[in-house]
């Protein structure tokens, strides 16, 4: 009404004044009026303006008399044309209300679902799908109800008016329940007329178009991650079947090669033809490696095994990190033959509280490795320096590299690179024993790797 008090105050100051000038700027008050406060306030507006416009401005002025009929004609005009026009008015902010909510619902539609299609698995969805439904709309609380589970979701604690009860229900009609004056909706989660569950939310009550779009896609997602789960499954079987058949070659090939020497040796031994000195020694010189080779790949299982189960006692003790050096060179003297092996082990490196069997059968398998992988001839370099409260021992070499993919696997249980499988022998337990013994520890072991320039294996042990 003060805009109204201006408007006279101002035109009754000007002389002469063109009362279809008042008229009109009455209007545009309640136009502005109806697009900012509605049409009630509007109507209200537009009587007073009339009563003002009849009493300051038409003949005879200061009373609500209306000498001309003409005028009589003018005011009706007036008031029928405020009363329509903020009618229209209120419509257009109305409509753009809705499709201001509309558009935000969308959003959070958009949101929900970025949200619902990030993770595959299956009770870490399940768990969350409330918490980021109640985020997305800015409700109190949400649950999920599920038949075949025979279990409710909720969001934190349990809220009365989300009753099982009352999602049950739901569930089993498949109908859509709304409660505009307690705030509550009860949403079927449904594929295509198939029920999956229902949903409660409580603090909003959205759009019917809106709700059936929210259980829509969280039955879709919970339908997805139930089948990429599933599929994640066989998939699971299928390399493990792939994983124990090559397993099964490895081992088998592994176990076989020693016997077959060994049988051949002793079946030339037993034979009745004549065999020198010289070639009975042979034989049995192989038969003795072949034995050893056969022991060595049964204490390996034996050690993964006991490894595995946690169940192998380490023996501290102080020592230097050039007695581990020495040891491990020494057992790995015979596969280490021919090359230069470089020695970089400062005099200020601190002693080492370890297993030092343990550790220097560590370090002969990185040795062995970088003997069995890279060229003959070429040097092999062994490292140390302190870490913090640790010691990095390390082996490099110079033979082909390892692939990125690969740098993260060759630490798995008979895991071998794509490229060697074949060309080298091993059963890959080698580096997971040497991972679960430095892990035992409590020190880590990785490696550092470029293809066609070698690579450096690294592991770190506690200090004394």
């Amino acid at each position: 009404m003060g805009t109204i008090a201006i408007v006279v105050i101002a035109y009754r100051r000007l002389p002469d004044v063109n009362p279809t000038t008042v008229a009109l700027t009455f209007l545009l008050v309640v136009l502005l009026l109806a697009s900012r406060w509605g049409l009630t306030v509007a109507i209200t507006t537009a009587v007073v303006a009339t009563l003002a416009f009849n009493y300051y401005f038409l003949p005879p002025i200061h009373t609500f008399t209306i000498a001309d009929p003409q005028n009589w004609i003018a005011l009706l005009a007036f008031l029928t044309s405020a009363i329509v026009a903020s009618r229209l008015s209120e419509r257009a902010r109305r409509e753009a209300l809705n499709a201001t909510r509309r558009r935000k619902e969308v959003e959070r539609l958009y949101s929900l679902s970025q949200q619902l299609l990030a993770t595959d698995n299956v009770m870490e969805l399940l768990n969350s799908i409330p918490s980021y439904v109640r985020d997305a709309f800015g409700l109190k609380a949400a649950a999920m109800y599920l038949p075949k589970r025979k279990e409710v979701y909720r969001t934190g604690v349990d809220h009365p008016e989300l009753s099982q009860e009352q999602l049950e229900s739901v569930s089993g009609r498949g109908e859509l329940v709304m409660d505009e004056k307690q705030q509550l909706c009860f949403v079927p989660l449904r594929i295509g007329v198939r029920p999956v569950g229902s949903l409660g939310l409580e603090g909003a009550v959205l759009s019917r178009e809106t709700l059936e779009a929210v259980g829509s896609l969280i039955a879709i997602s919970i339908e997805r991650a139930g089948a990429v789960e599933t599929l994640t499954r066989a998939e699971a079987a299928r390399e493990s079947e792939k994983l124990r058949s090559a397993l099964l070659d490895s081992v088998t090939h592994e176990f076989r090669t020693p016997l077959t020497s060994i049988k051949a040796s002793v079946t030339t031994l037993l034979s009745s033809a004549q065999i020198d000195p010289e070639g009975q020694r042979e034989l049995l010189t192989v038969i003795d490696e072949e034995t050893d080779r056969l022991n060595r790949l049964v204490g390996e299982a034996a050690e993964m095994a006991q490894l595995d189960a946690q169940q192998v006692e380490l023996r501290r003790e102080t020592c230097g990190v050039r007695q581990v050096v020495e040891i491990a060179l020494e057992k790995s003297k015979q596969v280490l033959a021919g090359r230069e092996i470089k020695l970089h082990l400062p005099e200020s490196l601190p002693s080492l509280r370890i297993d030092l069997e343990r550790i220097a059968e560590v370090l002969v398998q990185l040795l062995e490795n970088a003997a069995k992988y890279s060229p003959p001839g070429t040097p092999v370099t062994i490292s140390a320096e302190p870490a913090g409260k640790m010691v990095d021992l390390s082996v490099a070499d110079h033979g082909p590299g390892i692939d990125d993919m690969e740098q993260s696997l060759i630490f798995e249980k008979f895991y071998r690179g794509r490229d060697q499988r074949y060309r080298v022998q091993g059963t890959g337990m080698g580096l997971a024993i040497a991972k679960a013994i430095v892990e035992a520890h409590g020190g880590t072991i990785g490696v550092t790797s470029q293809l066609d320039c070698g690579s450096v294996f690294h592991f770190t042990v506690p200090a004394g």
